[in-house]
């Protein structure tokens, strides 16, 4: 269990002092919980856009491949700008794996390949700009093995 201290200046007990805050505190979620309501259909197409969300990747979160040669691709639920974007692979030493990015079969998925050279754990780091300007990352993590 987490215990927070009161700063010096605030009454020790946590019931002293406050009404005044709660008050203002339900006034404002009161409001906030109004106007959400009145421009709900305002804000739901730009928060459908705010960033670039993973919805498939080659390889899946925890997935175990083999030594050699392997396509790398991440989908994305909105289109991304892939000539400012980048994946990259990190093995558990913290080395980087290069990665020779390749054509994508659409605007929301990222494409590379790599030749993955011994057994071990690695993630691929990704790093998207989507169309509407925000830039997300990400790792998904992987495994490698020997044949």
């Amino acid at each position: 269990m987490l215990t927070v201290r009161p700063p010096a200046s605030r009454p020790a007990h946590p019931h002293l002092g406050s009404t005044r805050r709660d008050t203002a505190r339900r006034l404002a979620l009161g409001l906030a919980a109004l106007a959400g309501v009145a421009l709900a259909p305002l804000l739901v197409p730009a928060a459908a856009e705010a960033h670039a969300i993973v919805i498939d990747s080659t390889p899946k979160v925890n997935d175990t491949l083999g030594v050699g040669g392997t396509v790398l691709k991440v989908h994305f639920n909105s289109r991304i700008d892939r000539a400012r974007s980048k994946l990259t692979v990190i093995a558990a030493d913290k080395t980087e794996v290069p990665v020779t990015m390749a054509d994508s079969p659409d605007d929301e998925t990222l494409t590379g390949r790599i030749n993955l050279p011994s057994a071990g754990a690695f993630k691929l780091r990704w790093q998207v700009l989507a169309v509407d300007g925000h830039t997300t990352r990400g790792d998904i993590p992987f495994t490698v093995t020997q044949p």
